[in-house]
């Protein structure tokens, strides 16, 4: 073969090989979108707890109703304020990238960001409801031995993830997906500078809304690891959830 023939060779397997690896790296973090979230209607109790130095110091409970736009392919989130009693009422909302926060006390909505801290490391991106795969663009970037929360070692797709669109929670996310279960294990979350903000690990799989999921979130700042917050999520079950639920204007007549 002649040395022109072999490059022109080399360069189609190059090409070929970067499009299946793309296509592979849409596959891997849609498969783990499904471990994480149900694709029908559902509803899971958020429990957050903010740790300084492995001491609590806060604590927040919120009710979340997720439901897929079958146009979009993104999730459609209400969160509503259960505990501490003084937040009890108030109701965020997400529909189409708009993130609005509702105050029952002045009865109006207003624009918020996704990654407006809740409580301690966790956003309101973090407990709401999203498809990775929609939101960002994937690439492999080859396999990875990564040790999760509970120091055991997995064997996992390591990728790498560039917000697709203005809804995106944030600039930039490495991804682990362990190969065998599609399991999320760790991810960590990146600033629009390319600072390392925080460090995520799911754990506690169990059989939820029927099949394995991570039950719980730890998050880790990227700052300080002594300043950890774990985002619990149970009760996670199937629910009809009314179109009307996700438009501003019904906020004020929501009813858990």
């Amino acid at each position: 073969m002649s040395s022109a023939k072999a490059l022109l060779l080399s360069l189609a397997l190059a090409a070929f090989a970067t499009g299946a690896s793309a296509q592979t790296a849409q596959e891997i973090v849609a498969a783990a979108d499904k471990v994480r979230n149900p694709e029908q209607p559902f509803h899971v109790t958020a429990t957050l707890i903010e740790y300084k130095a492995g001491q609590p110091t806060d604590k927040n409970v919120y009710e979340v109703y997720s439901k897929i736009d079958p146009a979009t392919r993104q999730f459609r989130d209400v969160m509503t304020y259960v505990e501490p009693p003084r937040d009890a009422g108030k109701i965020v909302l997400l529909n189409g990238g708009n993130l609005w926060f509702y105050d029952p006390a002045s009865k109006d909505s207003v624009r918020m960001s996704p990654q407006q801290r809740l409580i301690g490391q966790a956003s309101a991106g973090d407990v709401l409801s999203e498809n990775l795969a929609v939101d960002y663009t994937p690439t492999l970037l080859g396999e990875e031995q990564v040790e999760d929360a509970d120091h055991s070692q997995r064997h996992c797709w390591h990728l790498d993830l560039k917000a697709a669109m203005d809804a995106a929670t944030y600039n930039r996310v490495e991804y682990w997906v362990e190969q065998d279960s599609d399991y999320p294990i760790k991810a960590k979350f990146y600033s629009d500078s390319g600072r390392l903000l925080k460090i995520l690990f799911y754990r506690n799989f169990v059989t939820a809304a029927g099949r394995m999921r991570p039950t719980q979130a730890v998050i880790i700042d990227a700052v300080d690891p002594a300043l950890v917050t774990t985002a619990d999520f149970g009760s996670l079950r199937f629910q009809d959830i009314p179109d009307s639920w996700f438009q501003r204007d019904y906020l004020p007549h929501l009813q858990n």
